[in-house]
C-alpha cells in the first residue's frame, strides 16, 4: 500500500496505522525535512513542495521530522500524525515558551569533544533529555585524533546514565564513523544534539560525503568552534538514514524530563525512594538514604550537586509554563465572552 520511497522515508508501521484504512485518494503523507519562518518543506512519494502556512494550518505545530497529511486538490494541511518521539526545550528569553527542536526521532546523537569541551553536567542534560522521549541515546566524541588517550573521555561519558553508548571519533574521517553504522539503517531518524564547536557540522558533511553544511575553525583560546548551522533540517545520508542537524544549545533547558532524570541518575532517584520523608531534600534530613551514601562513597558529591541543579531547573521550568498556559486559557475565554457580549449587544 505505502511505496518504498515512504518507507525510506521513515513512514514505519507506528505511522501506517494511523492512516490504514482512510480514503487517500486526493490526500497523501508527507514529511517535515526543514522549517522556514513562514512555512515548511515538504517530501512524499512524488512530492518535493516548500509550502507558507496559513493561520489554520498553524495550529498543528509541525516540525521537522513531522508526518502530515496532504491534500493534493486544495493544497492544504488536513492534520499531523501522532508522534513517537518529540524534543523540546524552552526557547530563549523570558517569556519561557516551549520550542520544538524535532519529532519523530530513532536515535540521539549527543555530541561532545575529547577537549576542554567536555562537560559532565552537560551531558547528564542531554542524556535526560533522551530518556524521557524514550529514544535510544549515543554519546559521539568527536576530535579523537587530538587527544593522546581518549578512552579516558570515554569512561568518563560512560558512568554518566546506565547502558549509555559512547563512541571516539575523528569526524573528519567517514572510516572512523564505521561504529555508527548500526543506528544509520534506512529509514532510521538520527538527531544531532550538542553545543556550538563539538563538531556537528563536521559530523554531518562526513557522514554526508559532501560539505553540505559550513564549518568555521576553533578559537585558539579555549578551544570551542563556533556554530555555523541556523536552522534545522532533515539530510539523507548515503546508506538512506535522515540525520536531523540543529543549531547549538547553549541555553538549553530542562522541560517535563523528571522521569528521564531519573533514569539517568539512577543510582540516586533510587535511593530517594527509601528516605524517611517523601519530600526529603537530601541535605542533612535525619534518614536520608542518598546523604548516607554519600559518607559510604557510594555516591559522587559533584554528581548528587548536579542532580539537585537539574532536578530545581527542571521544577521551575515546568511550573512556569504551566502559569503561562492557564494565563493563555484564562485570555482566549475573557476575549470569546467580550465577543459574545458585542454579538448580543448587536442583535438587541
Amino acid at each position: 500500500m505505502f511505496s518504498q520511497k515512504l518507507i525510506n522515508l521513515g513512514l514505519d508501521m507506528f505511522f501506517q496505522q494511523q492512516i490504514a484504512g482512510a480514503d487517500l485518494a486526493n490526500i497523501i503523507p508527507v514529511r517535515v525535512i526543514n522549517v522556514h519562518r513562514s512555512g515548511l518543506h515538504l517530501v512524499g512519494d512524488r512530492f518535493d513542495q516548500q509550502i507558507e502556512l496559513r493561520t489554520s494550518e498553524i495550529q498543528l505545530q509541525a516540525t521537522v521530522g513531522d508526518w502530515l497529511l496532504f491534500d493534493l486538490e486544495r493544497k492544504r494541511l488536513v492534520r499531523r500524525l501522532e508522534r513517537k518521539s518529540l524534543f523540546k526545550r524552552r526557547a530563549p528569553g523570558s517569556d519561557r515558551r516551549e520550542q520544538l527542536i524535532g519529532a519523530n526521532v530513532d536515535t540521539l546523537f549527543i555530541v561532545s569533544s575529547c577537549n576542554r569541551d567536555f562537560n559532565a553536567a552537560r551531558l547528564e542534560r542531554f542524556l535526560a533529555i533522551a530518556r524521557e522521549a524514550t529514544v535510544l541515546a549515543v554519546v559521539v566524541l568527536t576530535k579523537a585524533d587530538l587527544v593522546s588517550d581518549p578512552q579516558e573521555f570515554v569512561a568518563a561519558a560512560r558512568r554518566l546514565a546506565p547502558g549509555v553508548f559512547v563512541e571516539a571519533v575523528n569526524a573528519l574521517r567517514l572510516d572512523s564513523l564505521c561504529c555508527l553504522n548500526p543506528w544509520l539503517q534506512s529509514g532510521q531518524t538520527i538527531a544531532l544534539l550538542g553545543t556550538s564547536g563539538v563538531g556537528k557540522t563536521t559530523l554531518t558533511n562526513t557522514l554526508l560525503g559532501e560539505p553540505v553544511l559550513t564549518t568555521r575553525a576553533i578559537r585558539e583560546d579555549d578551544a570551542r568552534g563556533r556554530h555555523t548551522t541556523t536552522s534545522r533540517s532533515l539530510y539523507q545520508l548515503p546508506g538512506g538514514a535522515w540525520l536531523l542537524d540543529t543549531p547549538g544549545m547553549r541555553e538549553l533547558q530542562l522541560t517535563d524530563v523528571r522521569t528521564g532524570l531519573d533514569d539517568v541518575f539512577t543510582e540516586i532517584s533510587e535511593l530517594a525512594r527509601v528516605c524517611r520523608f517523601a519530600d526529603c531534600e537530601h541535605q542533612n534530613e535525619p534518614g536520608c538514604a542518598v546523604i548516607r551514601a554519600i559518607d559510604t562513597g557510594e555516591i559522587d558529591q559533584a554528581r548528587l550537586t548536579r542532580w539537585r541543579k537539574l532536578v530545581r531547573e527542571e521544577a521551575l521550568n515546568r511550573a512556569t509554563i504551566a502559569e503561562r498556559r492557564a494565563r493563555d486559557k484564562a485570555t482566549g475565554r475573557l476575549y470569546k465572552s467580550i465577543i459574545r457580549e458585542k454579538k448580543t449587544r448587536k442583535n438587541d
